[in-house]
């Protein structure tokens, strides 16, 4: 889903551009701001899904990482928002549309490198070793790979 996709499925969120110097997005309430100096609609993208994640699986301020129900927040959003960008779906059709490398995947997926690894290292941490969809075995270690089970 593209930045502009996310845009408009999400129209219930306010999502405005602006200077932020600290982080890439901000979520508070139902406004989600986007630091306006983020060079592609793909990086917009990636903050977007995860501030989205935010909007959908947390409550109230998670800043404080030393608390462990605000890491485990702070998992379930970016989780969230990367099956919103990529999903175990993205990545069979990434496989089923000639994409081998981790570039072309994330290409393909529209989103950035470090955020396609990121959540790869998310997924193998909640599915081990590997994860079966229909007739797929996605493969996170040692490296990320898809095969067809027959």
């Amino acid at each position: 889903m593209t930045y502009e996709e996310m845009l408009i499925e999400n129209e219930e969120v306010i999502v405005k551009e602006k200077a932020l110097r600290s982080s890439d997005g901000r979520i508070k309430g139902n406004k989600i701001a986007i630091r306006k100096d983020i060079e592609t609609d793909t990086e917009k993208g990636c903050v977007l899904a995860e501030e989205l994640g935010h909007w959908y699986t947390t409550s109230g301020n998670i800043l404080n990482q030393e608390k462990i129900e605000n890491r485990k927040q702070e998992y379930r959003a970016r989780l969230h928002g990367f099956n919103l960008k990529i999903g175990l779906m993205g990545l069979i059709r990434a496989f089923e549309h000639g994409c081998r490398s981790a570039s072309d995947i994330a290409e393909y997926l529209d989103v950035t490198e470090e955020y396609l690894k990121e959540a790869v290292d998310c997924y193998r941490s909640k599915y081990g070793v590997c994860a079966i969809v229909d007739n797929y075995a996605i493969y996170f270690i040692p490296a990320l790979g898809v095969m067809k089970i027959d």
